[in-house]
């Protein structure tokens, strides 16, 4: 790889080199998927799903669901989460036999993975983009990726760690203070449906003005958690989503401020570590030359967008379905944007949308 006037030349061998394991176009089921490399150009809209880190022989939960949009001038991105629990139709899938059904989203890929006995990722990665391009009419991603974020704290590492804000005090419903895993309680076990079934110390993350630096075991710890604590604020799953895509931006911020797109070692290294922990489809385009095409992307204007939602109860009853946007038609019309690439202009008329951070 040759560093020249600034720009960073990939030669094919050294991309397969370090990008080999962790690409898979057969993740974007579209057209511009089969029709082979195209040039990286806004606009453009990237899935971002993170899994669970369970065993390959058990299906994969979509607890992560965030949508990358990027204008056509290249010049920043707006970050959006689906809700995991929010109730929609699942596309029908012949191969996984599903048919046409409403659930929570989160099932979408975790029921479409099973396929003759056998786990397929790359199908219900599939199922489950069928099922938001219905939602949301968004037709098509020009990229798309799957983190395992148990593996992922290794790439957290490579970085060296990120700086955050910390807009809430949270404490862990995994952890200690030292990152071990809190004991379980003896009246929940792990076939148990307990919403707080851990005991003992808990790591805490105080309420901050300014970012704070955390180790790479803390910040996903951070971003995982959804529930408050006696005598703490209130927290939801809305919350982790806001958190998740704080964490997004300030891994951006950390790589663009230690030159890796520039550096080969560095780059090398991150990779390498997200090996067995990512896998990315650039339609015909390897990460580092997405990376290198994104370079320009401002990620101090990075913009963290919030759809207000809430629970979605059967008629009549108080069975709980899962979640949906409180504000359907405003949502759609945040759909509609992002498909039209007029996202500025949307959020100009509807700042409430912004999270505070941005």
């Amino acid at each position: 790889m040759v560093i020249s006037g600034g720009t960073l030349v990939a030669g094919q061998s050294l991309i397969s080199k370090y990008t080999g394991d962790i690409t898979n176009d057969a993740l974007l089921d579209t057209d511009a998927a089969q029709a082979g490399k195209k040039d990286i150009k806004g606009p453009l809209t990237i899935l971002l799903v993170g899994i669970d880190p369970r065993k390959p022989t058990t299906p994969p939960l979509s607890d992560s669901i965030l949508i990358a949009h990027i204008p056509k001038d290249m010049s920043t991105a707006y970050l959006f989460s689906i809700p995991r629990d929010l109730y929609v139709e699942i596309a029908a899938d012949e191969k996984a036999g599903l048919r046409s059904h409403h659930a929570k989203i989160n099932s979408a890929m975790a029921n479409g993975s099973q396929v003759n006995g056998k786990i397929d990722v790359v199908n219900g990665f599939k199922v489950l983009s069928k099922t938001i391009t219905k939602y949301t009419g968004i037709k098509e991603f020009d990229a798309a990726a799957i983190i395992n974020f148990g593996g992922f704290k290794e790439i957290v590492e490579a970085l060296g760690g990120v700086s955050m804000k910390i807009d809430m005090d949270v404490k862990s419903e995994h952890l200690d203070p030292e990152g071990k895993q809190r004991p379980r309680l003896r009246s929940c076990p792990i076939s148990g449906n307990c919403q707080h079934p851990y005991t003992g110390p808990q790591a805490y993350y105080k309420k901050s003005t300014k970012p704070v630096r955390l180790e790479p075991w803390q910040a996903l710890d951070y971003v995982r958690q959804r529930y408050g604590f006696k005598g703490g604020p209130p927290m939801s799953d809305y919350d982790r989503q806001r958190h998740q895509q704080q964490f997004i931006k300030a891994m951006a911020k950390e790589a663009m401020s230690k030159d890796v797109i520039t550096d080969v070692g560095k780059m090398g290294k991150i990779l390498e570590a997200a090996g067995e922990s990512l896998t990315f489809a650039g339609g015909g385009n390897s990460p580092i030359e997405w990376a290198v095409a994104l370079k320009g992307v401002n990620v101090d204007d990075m913009v963290t967008i919030k759809l207000p939602g809430g629970g979605k109860f059967e008629q009549g009853t108080n069975d709980y379905l899962g979640e949906e946007f409180t504000q359907p038609e405003l949502a759609q019309e945040f759909f509609d944007a992002v498909k039209a690439d007029s996202v500025a202009q949307f959020l100009l008329d509807h700042p409430t949308l912004v999270n505070k951070d941005s």
